[in-house]
């Protein structure tokens, strides 16, 4: 899905939610499909399992993967004699200082309620977009981006697909979790997107065009 149509996707639903547009009669039809679907499967294992992966959007799990994830690629480029070896680690540092400036401040604007109807209390920032959505596809997804500059072409697709399946995963599990409204979600796939689209196209590690040293005999 290409940057243009994640914004207007993004602007879309954004707008729709700040005015409680028609919209959000799709929210509202999804929960009540998923609590019917519950109700009638009455299956513990998929309600632990949309838990387990609501869990991996959390900070204490997605961040340290990120800093890690930025290790291994520092390595990994050092070794290969990269130039700039040491970039992943700011890197996956301002990530993690960015998720919050993102989506903390969406939150406290639009002041959605979630799910389950009631007002905010006074500690609370809203459900809009989803925080853990949001931290799932930039905590993997940079990770795996940093991961794949030092990778080749079949593990850069093994990460790509991988990723999109967790952040996919984490999603579905906290609409299925009844944690957040799909619309929540869809909007921090869509954000995710965009800084993955543009963080992409920017030079975060060195190439393997660019060694610090020629390789011997060459």
């Amino acid at each position: 899905m290409g940057p243009a149509v994640l914004g207007v996707v993004l602007l879309l639903v954004s707008w729709q939610v700040a005015v409680d547009g028609p919209l959000l009669g799709l929210d509202r039809w999804t929960r009540h499909a998923v609590l019917e679907t519950r109700h009638a499967l009455r299956s513990t294992l998929l309600n632990h399992l949309g838990k387990a992966l609501s869990d991996l959007g959390g900070g204490s799990v997605a961040v340290p993967v990120l800093l890690s994830g930025a290790g291994v690629a520092a390595w990994r480029e050092f070794r290969a004699g990269f130039a700039r070896w040491w970039l992943p680690v700011p890197v996956a540092v301002l990530t993690a200082g960015l998720i919050p400036l993102l989506v903390v401040p969406a939150k406290a604007w639009f002041a959605r309620p979630g799910p389950f109807g009631l007002p905010l209390a006074a500690d609370q920032w809203g459900w809009y977009p989803s925080g853990h959505t949001a931290t799932a596809a930039l905590g993997y997804g940079v990770a795996a981006l940093l991961l794949a500059r030092a990778a080749g072409r079949r593990a850069r697709r093994v990460l790509a697909a991988g990723t999109a399946l967790l952040v996919a995963g984490v999603g579905l599990g906290l609409v299925w979790s009844d944690y957040h409204w799909l619309l929540d979600v869809v909007a921090s796939w869509c954000l995710g997107g965009l800084v993955l689209w543009t963080l992409a196209r920017w030079p975060l590690t060195g190439r393997p065009g660019t060694p610090r040293t020629p390789p011997p005999g060459r």
